[in-house]
């Protein structure tokens, strides 16, 4: 960490400068001994999903408010909110960032910047299975990643940094393998 950490909060008014606002390391320490001592636990991640009217849906995860999902005008929705594919592509650049800080914080490295840039190409044509349903991959095909990285480290172990945290990110992993998913009429 830097000499002159700064609030996790900052002073209105003030400008964060120098490192991003640090996390707590003890407490990083302490998930890494938790992770080590019981490998096999497993955390269960509920979301409840409910159609608002149009394409526009909220979603309830824990006691947060509700995490808004729509769809642009041209795919029909009000555009108040990022669409499915677009969310999903946030909870990667998310997951990525947050492996990248926390395993900064573990490595001793100070990071002055991180930011992500996310695109991915999706063909629309099948308009969720109502469209043209010939023979085409459907979602995304890839996802690329730009990580714009400012830390006090070389770029050898930035690199090494990037592609440790590509490895062990949950939502990258749910991109990269197949995942069972099972939808019924409940």
């Amino acid at each position: 960490m830097s000499a002159n950490p700064v609030p996790a909060t900052p002073v209105p008014g003030t400008a964060i400068t120098g490192c991003l606002a640090p996390i707590d390391k003890d407490g990083l320490m302490d998930l890494i001994a938790k992770g080590k001592a019981d490998p096999k636990a497993v955390k269960t991640l509920k979301c409840r999903t409910v159609a608002e009217g149009r394409f526009r849906h909220l979603n309830y995860i824990r006691n947060l408010p509700p995490y808004i999902v729509d769809e642009p005008p041209g795919l029909l929705g009000d555009d108040t909110a990022p669409n499915p594919s677009e969310a999903s592509l946030a909870a990667l650049g998310s997951c990525i960032a947050v492996g990248i800080h926390a395993n900064a914080v573990a490595r001793n490295i100070t990071i002055r910047k991180l930011e992500l840039q996310l695109e991915a190409d999706i063909n629309i044509t099948a308009v969720w299975g109502t469209g043209d349903t010939s023979p085409k991959p459907v979602g995304f095909d890839a996802v690329r990643i730009k990580v714009d990285l400012d830390a006090d480290a070389p770029k050898a172990d930035l690199d090494a940094l990037v592609q440790h945290v590509k490895k062990w990110s949950p939502v990258a992993n749910t991109f990269m393998k197949p995942v069972g998913v099972d939808v019924v009429l409940g």
